[in-house]
């Protein structure tokens, strides 16, 4: 662990884990609120989209660029200034008067929040030790986790409440503490990141080499198939469900079950993943996706589909601790944060591209079959996972 003590670790991994919590949360803060906003100031359903998109669209590349900042300088600053400059973004979005304004601050949240990512996944890797990379990124995924659920349910009861305006000041109140939080953190100094300024890497050619690497491929499918699916399942749930006479409030629900298998699923697994390994907890969770999605167009009362939600939260919670452990596994120091920096892209890419495209084929070929179709690239993805691990 380099120079650092095992009780001081263990003294930082809850600041990280809080950090990386806040740093998450404002996203999710935003999320059930930005297309009401967006309306409100005046854009039409097809900028309301555009505004929405815009994040996506400029934090799917800037996670790449800024990992590699994350390289040379350490995980530390770049994490201090993403916090800063999202929390100067939430405030700004109370300062918004036409969708033109709220789209240009939508760029500048997007180019910021691409330096939380792999700079939180960096120092939890740093700061968790070798043998216990599959805890520690289980600690990550909490956090993530838990930033989802606390996002999602408090949002839209502070803006019913209280408006627009007092959700975003919250959620810039709480960046600048996170800010102040990681500024406690040790990893900028030149005795943490002496090796990251030794190799900082070769620009595009080190992209390729991460996205080629035989130890990477299947963690990288898989993020970005996770991801696509779930863009697709949030677009077209409430609808199956509205066809069934839900509301909103058994989205919410079946949402929140989901988190919570996550998050309740992330220390077992992620310990599991140091004793046995990643690869079976992959094809496991993988499988249990493909199942979960397509068993639930075939669910028409809500009991059955908290079940089949839990199932999919649980496939999520077998994932993600096992291939944020293997991107860890499968590179060096020095090229880490381009690594992670890489993994938030896809990560990013598999919402912005499952969203729009599974709730294309939904209007194509039906609700309930496009949330089967949601399943196909996790099944493309099952197939290279199992090539791939096998070589």
């Amino acid at each position: 662990m380099n120079e650092l003590s095992q009780p001081r670790t263990k003294n930082i991994l809850p600041v990280i884990s809080f950090v990386t919590f806040i740093g998450f949360l404002d996203t999710h803060l935003l999320i059930p609120v930005m297309a009401l906003y967006a309306y409100e100031l005046g854009a039409g359903i097809g900028i309301v989209g555009l505004i929405i998109g815009l994040y996506s669209i400029i934090n799917t590349p800037a996670n790449v660029f800024l990992g590699r900042l994350v390289d040379r300088i350490g995980y530390r600053l770049p994490l201090v200034a993403g916090l800063i400059g999202d929390a100067v973004s939430m405030f700004l979005y109370t300062l918004c008067r036409m969708p033109f304004h709220l789209a240009l601050v939508r760029l500048l949240h997007g180019m910021s929040g691409g330096m939380v990512g792999p700079s939180t996944m960096s120092a939890i890797v740093h700061h968790g030790g070798e043998e216990r990379r599959g805890r520690a990124m289980a600690v990550y995924g909490m956090s993530m986790g838990a930033a989802t659920l606390v996002g999602y349910g408090l949002s839209g009861f502070i803006a019913s409440r209280f408006g627009f305006k007092v959700v975003f000041w919250l959620g810039g109140a709480l960046l600048v503490m996170g800010a102040a939080l990681a500024l406690w953190l040790p990893g900028s100094g030149r005795r943490d990141t002496t090796g990251l300024k030794k190799s900082p890497g070769g620009g595009w050619q080190k992209v390729k080499e991460l996205l080629r690497r035989r130890g990477l491929i299947s963690p990288y499918c898989t993020i970005f198939a996770q991801y696509f699916s779930f863009g697709g399942v949030v677009t077209l749930l409430p609808l199956y469900l509205k066809d069934r006479g839900m509301e909103a409030f058994h989205v919410g629900i079946l949402l929140a079950v989901f988190a919570v298998l996550f998050i309740i699923l992330q220390m077992p697994v992620g310990n599991l993943s140091d004793r046995i390994g990643r690869a079976g907890l992959i094809k496991t969770g993988l499988a249990l996706g493909i199942v979960s999605l397509v068993l639930l167009p075939w669910m028409t009362v809500f009991p059955l589909l908290i079940v089949v939600m839990a199932l999919y939260g649980a496939a999520y919670g077998m994932i993600f601790p096992s291939v944020s452990a293997m991107v860890a596994d499968h590179t060096a120091a020095e090229e880490r944060g381009l690594g992670t920096g890489i993994f938030h892209a896809l990560l990013t890419a598999g919402v912005a591209i499952g969203a729009p495209v599974i709730g294309w084929a939904g209007g194509v070929v039906g609700v309930e079959r496009g949330l089967i179709l949601s399943a196909g690239v996790m099944v493309l993805t099952l197939i290279v996972t199992l090539v791939a691990l096998r070589r």
